[in-house]
């Protein structure tokens, strides 16, 4: 009965200190990880947004930057930067078609290759940046 006892008492004992010790934790392990910033608020001077609408902002050479990953080396399937043979039957299909796949997404390239900050206009300007120098 003692050794019955024993293992009970120290069952109990251990159950409180992991008790104590989730409790103390606790206040550690639900503070918040980031905070909102709303416009209008300090924080939110430094937040940058792409122009979702009017003319692009940044050229398409600057974009095509972002591109050159995959354009450059033909990672994925991607045409190549400056490769005729690659672009001529693509550039057939029509700008908008272009267009729409570059921001869609289309086959291995995900929708606007995975640029989050660049507005529609930015991506068709880099689309005609490639294509302009790859006929």
């Amino acid at each position: 009965m003692n050794m019955k006892l024993s293992t009970l008492a120290l069952a109990g004992v251990l159950a409180a200190f992991s008790l104590a010790v989730s409790a103390e934790s606790l206040e550690e392990r639900i503070q918040p990880v980031g905070k909102t910033c709303m416009a209008g608020d300090e924080c939110a001077a430094a937040v940058q947004v792409a122009d979702a609408g009017g003319s692009a902002s940044r050229s398409g050479e600057e974009i095509y930057q972002k591109c050159s990953a995959c354009h450059a080396t033909g990672a994925a399937g991607a045409p190549k930067f400056g490769d005729k043979d690659a672009w001529v039957p693509r550039i057939a299909k029509g700008d908008e078609t272009l267009y729409t796949h570059a921001i869609n997404g289309f086959n291995g390239m995900p929708a606007k290759g995975l640029c989050f900050d660049c507005s529609d206009d930015e991506i068709k300007a880099a689309v005609d940046y490639m294509t302009s120098n790859s006929q």
